[in-house]
C-alpha cells in the first residue's frame, strides 16, 4: 500500500483556533481525517506530523523516504526553512506545498517560499480544502 505523508509546520497545531477569519474553523485533526479519506479511497495510507520545530520535520522526511508522496504546509518555514528545503530536495517522491490563505493577497514577506521552486505543485488560497485537493492529485490513479 503506498503512503502519503502529511506534514504541517509551526503554528498549524492551532488550526481552527488561531485566526479563524484567515485559516478557518477546521482543526488539524479534521484536515488529517479528510486527507485520510481521500487517500484511502485510492488504496493509500497516510502518515502525518505537525511540529513547531524544523528539525523534527526533517527527521520525519528522512525516516519516511519510502513514502510515495508528500503534502506539506510549512507555515512560516516557507520563508526561512533552508534545512527543510534541503531535506525536501533529497526526498524521492512527488510532493505539493499547500497554504490555507492566499499568500499573495497578504503581507509582502509572505510572497516568497524557499521550498516552492522544488515542489511538483503549489496550492494557496483555497482554505483547508487545499489539502484534499493536493491529496487527490497525488494519490490519483495517474500518479500512484
Amino acid at each position: 500500500m503506498p503512503t502519503l505523508l502529511l506534514l504541517n509546520g509551526p503554528n498549524l497545531g492551532r488550526l481552527g483556533l488561531r485566526k479563524p477569519e484567515v485559516y478557518g474553523t477546521k482543526t488539524l485533526a479534521d484536515v488529517t481525517q479528510e486527507v485520510t479519506v481521500v487517500a484511502a479511497a485510492q488504496g493509500w495510507s497516510v502518515r502525518s506530523l505537525q511540529s513547531n520545530h524544523e528539525g523534527e520535520l526533517i527527521d520525519f522526511v528522512e525516516a519516511n523516504r519510502d513514502a510515495a508522496a508528500l503534502i506539506i504546509n510549512p507555515g512560516a518555514l516557507m520563508m526561512s526553512g533552508w534545512a527543510l528545503r534541503d531535506a525536501l530536495e533529497d526526498y524521492p517522491g512527488r510532493w505539493i506545498e499547500v497554504h490555507i490563505s492566499n499568500l499573495f493577497g497578504r503581507e509582502a514577506f509572505r510572497h516568497t517560499s524557499v521550498i516552492a521552486p522544488l515542489c511538483h505543485g503549489f496550492i494557496a488560497g483555497m482554505g483547508t480544502d487545499a489539502y484534499a485537493v493536493a491529496a487527490s492529485v497525488l494519490v490519483g490513479s495517474d500518479h500512484g
